[in-house]
């Protein structure tokens, strides 16, 4: 089961817009070129490929511009620098203002790890007009990603079976199946993506930044990450400190904590927003229609989950809603707090005996589109975790720490506990028990937690801020609901990002948007 602490950016782009390219070894000509030396050629986008989730090419700009996509060629393994290389995929919105009082790129990662920046920044391109003013919006699909060098794994037909499974077991036979099934999953991406499994590391999508920043023409980076994003900044303020710019982390990942740690946290997190999506419900000044009272809400889908797992329900075509897909589908509804009220509406559904709803958001999770293909958003979600968590965890370890995840979430507690054994039977090593993010000499990063959120829960925020290192790390907090606080549209939190990345204003340590 990939594990969706991390998968912000999919998740947010396939409800948005409801939601290849192989290795590419160059020449010998090539390979003794500097990679730094390059020039890109940019063009208008083709459409999504299936790999970045499929769907139309990105329509045009407010002003009538066009977003415009590149192809960046950089080392395979950045231990051989002259080796073979990859194609990593690039889109931009070039500056909308006056070219003299423009600043230089902003580079977006929107998270996962997995979800595709060439689909995502076009989705989201009008909340960041401001930026756009003073800056070219840059995104990319990191390696592994999309266009990028993808992890192939399962098709598209075995991964609708690996996603109907039960990766909650209670019995022997339920957890040798779970087994099982991660294994011929794990083995199947090391047969079709053998070449790139080990270069996925977050450290190797850092190096790629720099490469692109050179490329692009400026002397720092100005970066915006978000969710997963924020890791990846943070090993690149380590990696590269002198050439941190202008940098915002929003939906903050706490880099202290191991892959054990980070899954417990976020079982806390997302039961968390459950209580306040619970509470929300009953609060309002019509009834509830899923339950008289926050605490009988939360029975209700607690009855509906056991139901589930002994009786699946009709979901979307010749597929069942089973508990698995149920509880994929809460999770994600939990995102944001604009799907609260699509959520209410598919949980009566699914009282009634109709899954269709839940079955769409589970979807969007898992990066499935209505056509029926895949993204590879799973696959490199996948490979990417495991290649940088040490941890491997076995089947008797998730048993005894049953317990205490259920007492973080009776709801999510199991699925995020057995998530953890998705790395046991990788063919890469683990990197790391957790980031190195320590980065002395850095200019200031603006680290933005948010006190409601699921997926990256706000203590992370200032443990990234203590990491980071003394003088570097300025901490805001937003009290809000959702995943992400600039997305929100919080004046206050938007009015101190804007601040920062279009002039330099750093915010007052402990500044609080409400």
């Amino acid at each position: 089961m990939p594990n969706p602490p991390r998968l912000r950016a999919a998740a947010l782009t396939a409800s948005a817009v409801l939601l290849s390219a192989v290795l590419a070894g160059c020449g010998d000509d090539s390979k003794d070129q500097d990679p730094t030396a390059q020039k890109l050629s940019w063009k208008d986008c083709p459409a999504p490929s299936t790999a970045e989730g499929g769907g139309d090419a990105p329509s045009p700009l407010p002003n009538g511009d066009e977003w415009q996509c590149a192809t960046l060629k950089a080392p395979r393994d950045w231990a051989d620098p002259k080796g073979d290389t990859i194609d990593l995929a690039l889109i931009r919105a070039e500056a909308s203002g006056d070219e003299s009082r423009r600043i230089g790129s902003l580079i977006f990662n929107f998270g996962g790890p997995g979800g595709s920046g060439v689909t995502t920044l076009p989705a989201f391109g009008e909340d960041y007009a401001k930026l756009r003013t003073r800056y070219d919006l840059v995104s990319f699909d990191p390696r592994g990603v999309g266009r990028s060098a993808p992890v192939e794994c399962l098709d598209d037909l075995q991964l609708d079976a690996y996603f109907q499974q039960d990766a909650t077991p209670d019995d022997t036979r339920e957890r040798t199946k779970l087994l099982d099934n991660t294994k011929e999953f794990n083995a199947a991406c090391e047969d079709n993506s053998k070449k790139v499994l080990p270069h996925v590391r977050t450290t190797d999508a850092a190096r790629d930044m720099d490469l692109m920043r050179q490329v692009l023409g400026d002397d720092k980076l100005h970066y915006f990450g978000i969710s997963y994003g924020t890791e990846l900044g943070g090993v690149y303020a380590h990696l590269f400190p002198k050439k941190v710019g202008r940098a915002v982390f929003d939906a903050v990942v706490d880099p202290t904590e191991d892959s054990e740690q980070g899954s417990l946290g976020q079982a806390k997190g997302f039961q968390l927003a459950l209580d306040n999506f619970a509470e929300d419900c009953v609060s309002k000044t019509e009834d509830c229609p899923i339950g008289d009272t926050a605490q009988d809400v939360k029975n209700r889908i607690a009855k509906l989950l056991k139901d589930l797992d002994r009786t699946p329900i009709p979901g979307i075509g010749l597929r069942k809603l089973t508990q698995t897909a149920a509880t994929s589908g809460i999770a994600q509804s939990l995102y944001s707090k604009d799907y609260w009220e699509f959520v209410t509406d598919a949980l009566e559904q699914a009282y009634d005996g109709n899954g269709s709803g839940l079955m769409f958001l589970a979807d969007s999770m898992n990066g499935r589109n209505e056509d029926g293909t895949y993204s590879n958003l799973t696959a490199a979600n996948i490979a990417i975790n495991c290649a940088d968590d040490k941890a491997r965890y076995t089947d008797d370890y998730v048993e005894q720490k049953l317990p205490e995840f259920r007492s973080a979430s009776p709801i999510f507690g199991d699925y995020l506990a057995w998530s953890m054994v998705s790395c046991t039977d990788w063919a890469v090593a683990g990197a790391a028990d957790h980031p190195d993010v320590s980065a002395a000499g850095s200019a200031p990063i603006l680290v933005v937690g948010n006190t409601g959120d699921p997926a990256t829960p706000y203590a992370g925020a200032r443990r990234m801020v203590e990491a980071l290192g003394a003088g570097v790390g300025v901490e805001l907090t937003y009290k809000g609901q959702g995943h992400g606080a600039y997305d929100s549209k919080n004046k206050c939190v938007q009015g101190a990002v804007n601040g920062y990345l279009l002039d330099g204003k750093v915010p007052t340590a402990g500044t609080v948007c409400s």
